[in-house]
């Protein structure tokens, strides 16, 4: 966990209390701090994801801070993996009221004639067939209980060309068009749907690949002279899971430092 993350004084938003979170992705970087931050608002919180040990991390993390945090291992590709996550997640923490669909991050550059059918379908299962998924898996519920907040995880790379491969460019724009339909079809039904679009943040992938020197430099290219940390992506969560923004639906939230401005 990265130490500006462990300090992180959450805010809480009291409406969330008792309240239960499932997050995919939710081992690691944006998924782990919207996890903790969730936590901290007495959320009950299933985390997902493939890395044992990253889900041990993450739940012991809010555990040992006195929250109540569950590990659910599963492929959010495989359809009977997902049916299977959310029966034991509602099960042991009870009905999801907060979905964070979270989990892909296959955008590593590569050029288009060089990407390849199997790569193209491998990266459109992990980050828009995956959405899909787990969404429908629990869309049902949330409409039956008239109620319920999904939130889903694009880039900026869905929002404008960038170095990105085109599958995770097509996948993102993807589930920026799916949350918008899907907010438009069931908002008679209580259940609100909006999307996050980061741009660069501070995560394990880019730590292992750049030196301290190429992120400052990055870093520089933001018009608000930083890259994003995982905090800012959680404090974006928690407000759009809470009540607080009980009137908004089908956006698309541009967490960019600036760099996206539509």
């Amino acid at each position: 966990m990265d130490a500006r993350e462990a300090a992180t004084d959450w805010p809480r938003y009291p409406d969330l209390a008792g309240k239960v979170a499932l997050v995919t992705g939710g081992s690691k970087a944006l998924g782990a701090a919207a996890c903790r931050g969730l936590a901290a608002s007495g959320v009950a919180v299933a985390v997902n994801g493939r890395d044992l040990a990253a889900l041990k991390e993450v739940t012991g993390s809010i555990t040992a801070a006195g929250g109540h945090a569950l590990a659910v291992p599963s492929d959010v590709t495989d359809p009977a993996a997902v049916q299977q996550m959310k029966e034991r997640a509602e099960s042991e923490l009870g009905p999801v009221d907060i979905l964070l669909p979270f989990a892909g991050g296959q955008g590593l550059p590569t050029p288009t004639t060089q990407l390849g059918l199997d790569r193209w379908r491998a990266v459109l299962d992990s980050d828009l067939t995956s959405v899909y998924l787990t969404v429908t898996a629990f869309l049902d519920g949330m409409i039956e209980r008239g109620g319920g907040s999904i939130i889903t995880m694009a880039s900026d790379a869905g929002r404008r060309p960038g170095r990105a491969n085109a599958a995770y460019a097509a996948a993102k724009a993807g589930v920026v068009m799916f949350s918008k339909h899907l907010a438009s079809e069931v908002a008679g039904h209580g259940v609100r749907v909006n999307c996050l679009a980061p741009s660069a943040v501070l995560n394990e992938r880019m730590r292992a690949a750049m030196s301290g020197s190429q992120i400052d430099e990055l870093a520089h290219s933001f018009p608000l002279g930083r890259i994003g940390q995982p905090a800012d992506i959680a404090q974006a969560v928690l407000y759009l899971a809470s009540d607080a923004s009980s009137w908004i639906t089908g956006v698309t939230l541009d967490i960019t430092g600036g760099r996206v401005i539509l």
